[in-house]
């Protein structure tokens, strides 16, 4: 009787495994391999950049440049000061974040798409003992080189403006860095996962242009309701902002050590989910 319950509540043995998770799904997400290798992928975009120079730096200075000038004098002669300063001091730093931002992710978002899609230079690239890992290194490491010389082609815009005259400003400079990678990071993602130009447009639309309102670029955060400002300070921009604002103001940023872990995490972590799944695109 006891063997007879005992047969009925245990399943016979089928002989069938637990199901497994694929070596080769598992092969996509181990830590990225890079190697020197990354430098000719980052110096080949750079001679291609090299062609179009004048026309780079001009898109870097007429934009923000026509900003600060609107928002700055024009907006800023309504507005009482924000933190002990006029607006457009407070504006500046804003404005060169925005456009450090915009420039690593265009440059990662259409930039990276085209030369995967379109020109196929990433295919060509890995005919070459060159990895995709070396390839998103490439591309990260171009990005925030971009995002460096166009921090660096702003402060000399804040500085014509009358804002900026301190020694402290300099500090911008690995900070468009950081940022850069970090920013670039993010798009790589976008780009691995993008159908079409659309996804590009989109994710611009959904993520970018919520985080410039929401970063402090503006206005201060407390503005916002306390849960936005939760949210907010999580941002990468709202890291940049927090640190770049007060070096051209001539102050000491506040929770230094917080923002730059934070610009530090969304780099690393976003280019490993950014290499899983580029791997899973272009290797499978």
């Amino acid at each position: 009787m006891v063997e007879r319950d005992m047969t009925q509540r245990c399943p016979p043995d089928t002989g069938l495994a637990a199901p497994e998770i694929p070596s080769r799904v598992l092969a996509f997400w181990t830590v990225p391999r890079v190697s020197r290798r990354f430098f000719p992928v980052w110096q080949r975009n750079l001679l291609v950049w090299r062609r179009y120079l004048l026309e780079r730096v001009l898109s870097n200075i007429v934009e923000p440049l026509i900003t600060l000038v609107a928002f700055g004098y024009g907006l800023g002669a309504f507005l009482p000061q924000i933190d002990g300063v006029q607006y457009l001091p407070y504006l500046a730093g804003g404005t060169l974040c925005v456009s450090v931002m915009y420039s690593a992710k265009f440059e990662s978002l259409w930039g990276a798409y085209s030369r995967m899609e379109v020109q196929h230079t990433w295919a060509a690239i890995m005919n070459a003992p060159v990895s995709i890992d070396d390839i998103l290194l490439g591309e990260l490491a171009w990005a925030a080189t971009k995002s460096l010389l166009t921090g660096a082609v702003m402060l000399l815009v804040v500085w014509a403006l009358g804002v900026a005259h301190t020694p402290w400003a300099l500090l911008v400079l690995p900070l468009s860095f950081l940022a850069g990678m970090s920013f670039s990071a993010m798009a790589l993602i976008v780009n691995a996962r993008a159908k079409g130009w659309d996804t590009l447009s989109t994710y611009f639309t959904v993520v970018v242009t919520p985080m410039i309102f929401l970063g402090g670029v503006f206005f201060p955060l407390s503005r916002l309701p306390s849960w936005l400002q939760e949210i907010s300070i999580f941002l990468p921009l709202t890291a940049l902002v927090q640190l770049v604002r007060p070096l051209l103001l001539d102050r000491v940023p506040e929770a230094v050590g917080f923002n730059l872990a934070l610009l530090l995490f969304y780099a690393l972590a976003c280019y490993f989910v950014a290499v899983g799944l580029s791997r899973r695109r272009l290797l499978r």
